[in-house]
């Protein structure tokens, strides 16, 4: 069945790129739908919606962005009106890939309507910035960034290797039909290196019991990814086995999870477990990016790269009370479950994190503040112990039954 590939590049530029790829995505027996992003030039090949179109779609006028010629206002603006007629399209199955072309400011433009995308759509952006740090493009989108290598002028014998990839990816990506989600919930687990033991004892729990999971690495950004798929509706329950992106939020630590963290689900009405999954630990790379005011605290370096802070007694009831904070929205039945054991491999007797008198401040404020609708349960069990996590995915089979049977 021929698909639609839609190709965004300003075309004054890079019009003999994209009408290449064009001729790539026809010769695999599809379709090319080609967007114009640019905006000072006129565009250099045919085309299917124009710069014009694209300022309409978000308001303003392509004349007046040409007279002004200001980047800074007239680039969001084109990437707002992409994202619209692109969006659209998208919702009415009338795209099924995305390929975008650019340098710094292409990729910016492209990437801007690529995160706006639900994931899973097939997203491919060449550019000459993909083999450095591309968080800020990517985020915690799936875009596929393939590195241009040269920069995107002209085409040459390399550039159209370059090029004919992408196509070919992106027509294969939108070939692809996924099997349809069955009837249970897919069930999000978090965790970090410290807690996968247990994690994925749960895994193997809610797996033999018929569930699906799909496992994010508690790293800032696999929390946001997480809350993200659940907004979307990918996602369906939640065993967040490890919080920690909580404590490195508030302490602007490098597994900061933002200020959404623990709210999505409770408001969205999902079933979840939650576990303070080394909610403990501070984490920042080298000893030396360590805030002055740990300087004192016993390290553990975790690899050459990283280095965890245990958090005190004062900083863990600060704790509590921010994850109180974040889960008075929840309304539906949910259990925090804590080991008292140790919240992680750091955390248990004779190890450097263990210690129980701070961790118990921070049950004290849940118990002060949750809502009467979160239980809370403590075992004398550590985190990886698989009779904790055993009864941790157990409970949420439990919630998940109780919901399924009140619809």
């Amino acid at each position: 069945m021929p698909r639609t590939i839609a190709i965004l590049a300003t075309l004054d530029t890079n019009g003999a790129k994209a009408d290449f790829i064009r001729d790539q995505v026809q010769a695999r027996g599809h379709r090319a739908l080609i967007i114009d992003t640019g905006l000072m030039g006129d565009a250099t090949v045919a085309h299917d919606i124009s710069n014009r179109e694209v300022a309409a779609a978000a308001g303003g006028s392509l004349d007046e962005l040409r007279r002004h010629a200001d980047r800074e206002e007239s680039a969001p603006l084109m990437a707002s009106g992409a994202s619209r007629i692109i969006g659209e399209r998208v919702a009415s199955g009338d795209i099924h890939a995305l390929i975008g072309l650019g340098g710094t400011q292409g990729t910016t433009l492209c990437t801007s309507v690529m995160r706006a995308l639900p994931y899973g759509f097939p997203k491919i952006m060449v550019s000459t910035m993909a083999s450095g740090n591309v968080a800020p493009w990517v985020d915690t989108s799936d875009i596929t960034m393939m590195y241009s290598v040269t920069d995107i002028m002209g085409l040459n014998p390399f550039m159209r290797r370059i090029l004919a990839n992408a196509a070919g990816a992106a027509c294969g990506m939108a070939e692809v039909d996924v099997k349809a989600a069955q009837d249970r919930p897919l069930v999000a687990i978090t965790t970090v290196g410290i807690t996968t033991k247990g994690a994925m004892t749960a895994a193997k729990v809610l797996e033999d019991a018929g569930y699906e999971t799909i496992i994010f690495h508690a790293v800032g950004t696999g929390g946001r990814a997480m809350e993200r798929m659940m907004r979307e509706g990918l996602i369906g329950a939640v065993l967040d086995f490890s919080t920690i992106e909580v404590s490195n939020d508030m302490h602007h630590a490098l597994l900061a999870g933002g200020a959404d963290r623990l709210t999505v689900a409770g408001g969205l009405g999902l079933p979840q477990v939650l576990c303070p999954g080394a909610l403990e630990v501070l984490v920042f790379n080298e000893p030396e990016t360590v805030p002055a005011k740990f300087s004192k605290r016993r390290l553990v370096r975790h690899s050459p790269k990283i280095t965890d802070v245990r958090l005190n007694r004062e900083e863990m009831a600060e704790v509590g009370r921010e994850i109180v904070r974040r889960l008075h929205a929840t309304r539906q039945p949910a259990l925090f479950l804590i080991p008292k054991g140790g919240y992680d491999s750091y955390a248990v007797a004779g190890e450097p994190f263990h210690d129980p008198e701070a961790d118990a401040a921070f049950v004290s404020e849940l118990r002060n503040g949750l809502p009467k609708n979160i239980a809370i349960g403590e075992r004398d069990l550590d985190i990886n112990d698989p009779a904790f996590a055993t009864e941790a995915a157990t409970a949420l089979i439990g919630l998940m039954q109780q919901t399924s049977a009140a619809r």
